[in-house]
């Protein structure tokens, strides 16, 4: 599948240099599974798209454009990913709120990812990043354009058996993979990190809180050592591309793929909330 692509309604792969997204990541994005043709989770992707673009005094798109145009590249896809990408559009230098703001919209349509490693399904095998995440409470949570965190955090491996890498915050708290949230349980406890101060509020990440009460689990959202995670009954990652991978090795120690691990991604797949992977 050819990569294609609408700026602002219309077909094309190029904007302008002066666009602020280009010169200082001034703007959000969201990554949104295709399956069937179905947009999966598409309302609650325009819902945070929406809720970041309040924080950052983007203006709103409208939700019926985006949906036309996403479908307008979709089509009857059987299996791909379209990137909702909104910028402030084009300003002078300087970093001063362009006095009248007409944002860009750009959706993308990509292959499915193809992983060098094999069936994540069964487990992955984990790097434990260096790096450490700057905390941003007014950043916090949404998708915004500078991933040079991200970046810098991914660089850290070019082993192709390794599927993702853990990235702590300075005080040590476990945050997030370089593109995906984490969840671990213990005694009947599902456990996530809080992200008031940084990362991102993933969709899945949601959907599995939500679910906790129907897989009879208590909650808890709170600061995660990485010593808990090694202790742990079960540990997972997941986004919405990914769906659910159980971590079977996190560093160099071996971790356990439990059942509740795979009854949620079942559950998730059952609602059509990730792929059938």
């Amino acid at each position: 599948m050819a990569i294609k692509s609408l700026i602002n309604g219309n077909s094309s792969d190029a904007i302008s240099l002066f666009d602020r997204g280009l010169q200082y990541g001034d703007g959000l994005f969201e990554t949104i599974a295709v399956e069937k043709g179905s947009l999966l989770c598409w309302d609650e992707h325009i819902e945070r798209l929406q809720s970041g673009c309040s924080r950052l005094k983007l203006p709103i798109p409208n939700q019926d454009a985006l949906f036309e145009e996403a479908r307008h590249l979709t089509g009857s896809v059987e299996r791909g990913i379209i990137k909702i990408t909104i910028t402030r559009g084009q300003g002078g230098r300087g970093y001063a709120l362009p006095v009248n703001v007409d944002s860009t919209r750009i959706i993308s349509l990509y292959p499915w990812p193809e992983y060098s490693f094999e069936n994540p399904g069964n487990g992955i095998k984990v790097h434990i990043c260096h790096y450490r995440y700057a905390c941003n409470s007014v950043l916090a949570g949404i998708k915004h354009l500078n991933r040079l965190e991200q970046i810098l955090a991914r660089s850290e491996w070019t082993d192709n058996s390794i599927a993702e890498g853990i990235v702590l915050d300075h005080d040590g708290n476990v945050i997030e993979g370089t593109m995906s949230n984490i969840f671990y349980i213990k005694n009947e406890t599902l456990n996530t990190p809080d992200l008031s101060a940084c990362g991102v509020n993933g969709i899945i990440r949601q959907k599995i809180i939500t679910l906790a009460t129907e897989l009879d689990l208590e909650l808890c959202i709170n600061n995660i050592s990485l010593k808990s995670l090694m202790e742990a009954d079960e540990t997972f990652m997941c986004n919405s591309i990914i769906g659910v991978w159980p971590i079977r090795m996190l560093g160099e120690q071996a971790l356990d793929v439990g059942d509740k691990t795979i009854q949620i991604k079942k559950i998730l797949q059952k609602h059509n909330f990730i792929p059938e992977l």
